[in-house]
């Protein structure tokens, strides 16, 4: 009786243990996204040298969609229509390319809301907004008087202002001098860009600031709102092999801007205008004519900050520091020493106490220099080597990248202690987590991106993917997932629920609401005009035809405006078009969009045109032909779709 007691009880316990392991997912199932099914998170990506913004599925990491922002991009058109050229002008003329570092989510009350996306643009300073109900780039401001803007696009909680701080310092304003004049020369400025209303974006002020380098940032929340914090590095004013130059101090600093400070100095007058130039490039109606245009600004208001008490404060912070985060409740203050043997944390209430204590070492430039043991929460101890970036979960956790032991540590950071590491593959950069930096984390995954990922993927010759890990961090202890291969090289990614996105996708631009000054709302309405040596063909497309697609009378020398308008009123059914010889991209024209191609023929002949983009089962019979003449030819401007040729005397 008794040893069938012992069997019930074991076979009881096998079957529960086995019921158990079974319920336990694996990581492929936790990423598996089944066929017709959605991912949970919209996951944000930079491209950095790629210039776009790359947007994936988590946790599936399939590849959902690239951004084109600060890099034309033939996929679609843009920088290359007329409608979207404008978009890409700097003072320094039209830029192709760009470098894009750090996204950063609009946010309302310090939770991230999913109406834009920012994204700063490294090499010719500047940021764009992205607005997420289309996925297009709507607003790019240039930043004046920078040189490298990298502590950029973080935004205030309620996405009142946009942070732009200067990588490399230079002249202000600009000038020739001795490069070995450095220390006497050059400056930095940390800039605040008005970002609250689309269209509208605008340089607020800037601060005038010590020339060092100021390397990345994140803006105050709960008791630190009206605060932004800034790194930075070569506090020695190195000019040259800074590696080893601007490596020589045992702390840098954290710049800690009271932004409200410096909104009452501009009030009061505290500034100075400076005289400068730089672009503001937008579309005015984003959902009407969707033209971009360019408006040259010509002054901005610049705050020195002995000149206006309070407005900064320098943290002392060990050694080159590069991230600094700021944890959902607003209180702790981490900064990624890359140089540094401990992680160090501030705390925001003793840095106010110590302000307010006049608990000084010295000042820069008019600005305090506060006692690093009066603002010091902890120093967590032997954290990694090469601490960069740190994230949130929300449920009392830090998450840090070490880029030289190539490994995540989870940290206990008001118990100042390490309690879990995972090794990453390989020399992690920055990392997110949904919502990471923000008041409401969604602290389910964890995402580092690696700069080198070799052995991780089939080799592609001697540059490889840059590789994305994906890491459960619901439970105790961090599981790696998946691999993810990214696009160019990701430095920062922001993540937000897909529920606050998706539902607001616009699927159509409406055709009725469409005034483009050369749209074509209809087959009849289409036509071919002359205007000297310019052509302008009001074309339309619909599926699987263009109106007109035959097109004589054209003449070698001309300049034609192909304005091609998608008919369609269906959702994911673009257009493309593309003529032999032209010298730009295709065209992607979206359903009641209205996009131009410009075409200067040089050769006597006749041209095919076709639609790019696979519509229909008759998609290869979607084609034309423009018949070029000689430029003292007789021909006469002749056009149709169909037997019937309208001429045009």
């Amino acid at each position: 009786m008794k040893r069938k007691w012992r069997l019930g009880v074991i076979s009881a316990c096998a079957i529960g243990f086995i019921a158990s392991a079974a319920h336990a997912q694996s990581p492929a199932e936790k990423v598996y996204v089944p066929p017709g099914k959605h991912d949970e998170f919209y996951a944000f990506l930079s491209g950095g040298f790629s210039g776009q913004l790359s947007v994936y599925g988590l946790p599936s990491g399939r590849l959902i969609k690239v951004i084109p922002v600060f890099s034309v991009n033939p996929e679609n058109g843009y920088g290359y229509s007329e409608e979207t050229k404008a978009l890409l002008m700097t003072s320094h003329g039209f830029i192709p390319w760009g470098d894009t570092h750090h996204p950063e989510l609009s946010q309302t009350n310090g939770v991230p809301d999913g109406r834009w996306i920012f994204i700063n643009e490294n090499n010719t300073p500047r940021v764009a907004r992205i607005d997420l109900k289309t996925f297009e780039t709507i607003e790019i401001l240039e930043i004046p008087n920078s040189g490298g803007n990298h502590a950029s696009a973080f935004v205030t909680p309620n996405t009142e202002y946009i942070t732009a701080g200067t990588r490399f310092s230079v002249p202000i304003p600009q000038k020739d001098v001795p490069i070995a004049s450095y220390a006497e020369n050059f400056k930095g400025t940390l800039t605040f860009i008005r970002a609250d209303k689309p269209g509208k974006m605008e340089v607020a002020f800037q601060i005038l600031v010590p020339g060092y380098d100021y390397d990345l940032a994140h803006c105050g929340k709960g008791p630190s709102y009206g605060w932004c914090f800034f790194t930075s590095y070569n506090t020695e004013q190195a000019h040259t092999l800074l590696e080893i130059n601007a490596s020589q101090k045992d702390k840098d600093y954290i710049a800690a801007v009271n932004w409200k400070r410096a909104e009452q100095c501009i009030k009061e007058g505290k500034y100075h205008v400076m005289k400068t130039e730089y672009y503001h490039n937008y579309m005015p109606d984003p959902e009407g004519d969707r033209i971009a245009i360019s408006e040259v600004k010509k002054e901005v208001k610049v705050i020195i900050p002995k000149e206006c008490k309070g407005v900064l404060y320098f943290l002392p912070t060990p050694k080159s520091p590069h991230g600094v985060d700021v944890d959902p409740s607003g209180e702790y203050i981490i900064a990624g020493g890359k140089l540094s043997t401990v992680l160090p944390i501030h705390s925001f209430s003793k840095m106010i106490k110590a302000i307010e204590n006049k608990d000084f070492v010295g000042e820069v430039d008019g600005i305090p220099i506060l006692r690093y043991e009066a603002i010091s929460y902890c120093e967590v101890p032997n954290p990694c080597l090469g601490p960069l970036h740190t994230e949130f979960d929300g449920k009392g956790y830090a998450y840090t990248s070490c880029f030289i032991t190539s490994e995540v540590i989870k940290v206990d950071y008001k118990k100042c202690k390490v309690v879990d590491r995972a090794p990453t593959y390989y020399a992690v950069g920055h990392l997110m987590i949904p919502g990471g930096d923000s008041a409401k984390p969604w602290g389910k995954y964890l995402l580092p991106m690696n700069k080198i990922t070799k052995d991780r993927f089939i080799p592609t010759g001697p540059e490889l993917f840059h590789v994305g890990q994906l890491y459960d961090i619901s439970g105790g202890k961090m599981q790696l997932l998946s691999d993810i291969a990214e696009i160019g090289e990701p430095h920062y990614a922001q993540a937000i629920p897909a529920s606050l996105v998706a539902p607001k996708t616009l699927k159509i631009f409406e055709l009725e609401k469409n005034d483009h000054p050369y749209v074509t709302k209809s087959e009849e309405e289409a036509k071919v005009v002359r205007k000297g040596n310019e052509v302008h063909i009001y074309m339309t497309t619909i599926r699987s035809h263009f109106t007109p697609d035959n097109i004589e009378g054209i003449k070698v020398g001309d300049t034609v405006y192909f304005h091609v308008t998608n008919i369609e009123q269906d959702w994911d059914v673009p257009h493309g078009f593309a003529v032999f010889g032209a010298e730009n991209a295709e065209l992607l024209v979206m359903p009641g969009e209205t996009r131009t191609l410009v075409w200067k023929p040089k050769k006597p002949g006749v041209y095919p045109f076709y639609c790019t983009d696979f519509c229909s089962a008759l998609h290869q019979e979607m084609q034309g032909y423009v018949r070029v003449s000689p430029r003292d030819a007789n021909v006469p401007i002749k056009y149709g779709t169909g037997d019937e040729m309208k001429t045009v005397r």
